[in-house]
């Protein structure tokens, strides 16, 4: 099922980014590609009315889509037992203990010690 959400989440995008891209910023948008075209087939207003409304329907079907599609991420036992096994291998490797390298002195510096001569 999420890979369902995931596919219509990322048509939806697709087709939202073509729709803000097809606007002009300035108003021309669809209208001002075709020519004259679109003029005599709905008229400049109405091709911006339905570009906007295009925006908002695809933005709004992106966010119901987001919010809707965790509910249907299982939650069964099958699930977090196996992270439970996962966890419980993880552990005790995680715990064993790092030796820890002794310092050496960096060339070029003085020791403490050295600097306490009688």
């Amino acid at each position: 099922m999420l890979v369902l959400f995931g596919i219509l989440i990322i048509l939806a995008s697709i087709v939202l980014g073509l729709i803000v891209l097809i606007q002009n910023p300035k108003g021309g948008g669809l209208s001002a590609s075709l020519g004259g075209f679109s003029n005599q087939l709905m008229g400049v207003k109405q091709t911006t009315d339905v570009l906007e409304k295009g925006t908002w329907l695809f933005a709004a079907i992106v966010g119901i889509l987001c919010i809707v599609s965790p509910a249907f991420i299982p939650k069964g036992e099958g699930s977090n037992s196996k992270n439970k096994d996962l966890m419980d291998q993880v552990k005790p490797e995680a715990q064993k203990a790092v030796p820890i390298a002794p310092q050496t002195q960096m060339p070029g510096t003085v020791a403490p010690d050295s600097l306490k001569k009688p």
